[in-house]
């Protein structure tokens, strides 16, 4: 058991947790104007666990077909017939029970909306057969770590976690078109949708780059509005650099350099923008 359980954690990736824990604790940290209480940061925690992994795992599930076809994801566990079905719909009964418990004890909206949040998580994975919108789609699953975040706190939804959500689906949309870039090939013989594949690799290219710059100046504006201060301007002058270096590493014709630009530079983009944001947060006890 304990086996299966760390090869399905390998399977979904359970450390690009990251890409979306930093902005769920941003909405927290807003939420509370400062640093919350040790149990809320910890049932958000096991919240944003628990349906990452059940969102991971049901994509994991319903592409196997695709996978198993893809030489690109021919490897994963599932095709590899390392973990059976069943245990992936148990991992995933158990994740969604684990982020429902855990809303529950927050407060009545956050249990409210858990089964919207894993409606919108679920459906991201039927998507690219429908429309080569489904990386929007997927950006709108990760904002809803933040906005959730901010219900689990505050009970309520206003404008400044929309906004922030929104910043979030604009940056998650332009790395996940980058991503998408490798399978344009195998998308075309499965009739599966995406942007790359849409308008071809140097056009999808350049719209990953206009929803990153839409990111910065969408998060710029938010910031004036919180009255953070200056060190969280500096955090996104550091964050536009890393996302131009981002793109440098991809070309239409090179795409040999996808994973770096990916995993890497997208994992320190969510960490430095927690750490510098946080601090501003708790440094000014933002109004």
């Amino acid at each position: 058991m304990l086996k299966k359980l760390r090869t399905t954690l390998e399977m979904i990736k359970i450390e690009h947790t990251l890409f979306a824990l930093p902005f769920a604790f941003l909405g927290a940290f807003f939420a509370a104007r400062g640093l919350p209480s040790p149990s809320e940061i910890g049932w958000i925690l096991l919240a944003m666990i628990g349906a990452r992994s059940a969102a991971m795992a049901f994509n994991r599930l319903v592409d196997l077909p695709f996978d198993a076809k893809n030489p690109r994801t021919a490897s994963r566990a599932l095709p590899r017939k390392r973990l059976s079905r069943e245990f992936v719909i148990l991992f995933i009964l158990a994740s969604s029970a684990a982020f429902i418990g855990a809303a529950a004890m927050l407060n009545p909206l956050a249990l409210k909306l858990s089964p919207v949040a894993l409606a919108i998580i679920f459906l991201y994975s039927f998507m690219k057969r429908f429309t080569w919108s489904t990386h929007f789609f997927l950006g709108l699953a990760l904002a809803c770590a933040p906005v959730g975040a901010w219900v689990a706190i505050r009970g309520s939804i206003s404008g400044i976690p929309l906004l922030l959500g929104l910043a979030v689906m604009l940056w998650v949309a332009g790395f996940d078109i980058i991503y998408a870039c490798q399978d344009v090939g195998f998308d075309r013989n499965e009739k599966l949708f995406s942007i790359p594949k849409r308008f071809g690799i140097p056009r999808a290219l350049w719209i990953s780059g206009f929803l990153h710059a839409c990111m910065i100046v969408l998060l710029g504006f938010l910031y004036r509005r919180m009255q953070l201060g200056a060190l969280s301007l500096a955090g996104l002058g550091v964050v536009a650099i890393l996302l131009a270096y981002e793109h440098s590493l991809v070309r239409p014709s090179d795409l040999s350099r996808v994973n770096a630009a990916f995993f890497t530079v997208n994992g320190w983009i969510s960490v430095l923008l927690f750490v510098t944001t946080g601090i501003d947060i708790l440094r000014l006890r933002v109004p």
